[in-house]
């Protein structure tokens, strides 16, 4: 069990939605969508993290909601807004459960013989061709990590892959030659 972090996606959505700041947000930028949502959870800690990203093409900026106890806007610097447009703005009505997107990962772990613990999963919900995605990286003991991209709608894991920290201290080393 997670502690202090809400399981279900819709219940940090209701809280955005239902937060005076985000109100007043959508009330000035009308033409405001939501481009990603980003979630730390940490399981042996307590750096969990809820973050919805508005893009606002009339001002061109990104936008953050930070809805831990309360929600709090954050501006977000952005280095490219061309890739971000409206037809691929992340559906808010999914009802899926943090337990069960762990569960899947913990399954595909249990199917490659994958003996580690997970120490802290990073989840960012993102659209691409029409579909939503939760594109997941997780810390595992022993210096690894995980990559993983799962369908929101029936929660299908379609991409799993096992890294090591050495991996990628390799590809910087070589890619600095």
């Amino acid at each position: 069990m997670i502690v202090s972090f809400k399981m279900n996606f819709q219940f940090y959505v209701e809280k955005l939605l239902n937060s005076e700041e985000f109100k007043k947000f959508k009330q000035e930028n009308k033409d405001s969508f939501p481009a990603s949502a980003f979630f730390i959870i940490d399981k042996q800690g307590s750096d969990n993290k809820q973050h919805f990203d508005f893009f606002v093409p009339s001002k061109n900026k990104m936008f953050s909601f930070k809805v831990e106890e309360n929600c709090k806007i954050v501006p977000v610097e952005m280095v490219d807004s061309s890739t971000i447009k409206k037809e691929n703005a992340i559906e808010m009505n999914h009802n899926f459960d943090f337990n069960d997107v762990e569960q899947k990962i913990l399954n595909e772990m249990q199917i490659r013989k994958i003996n580690n613990t997970i120490q802290k999963l990073l989840l960012s919900l993102q659209r691409k061709e029409g579909k939503d995605f939760i594109l997941v990286t997780v810390f595992i003991s022993n210096m690894g990590l995980l990559k993983a991209i799962i369908e929101v709608e029936n929660l299908r894991v379609i991409e799993f892959e096992k890294k090591s920290f050495w991996d990628f201290l390799k590809i910087k080393r070589n890619s600095g030659r």
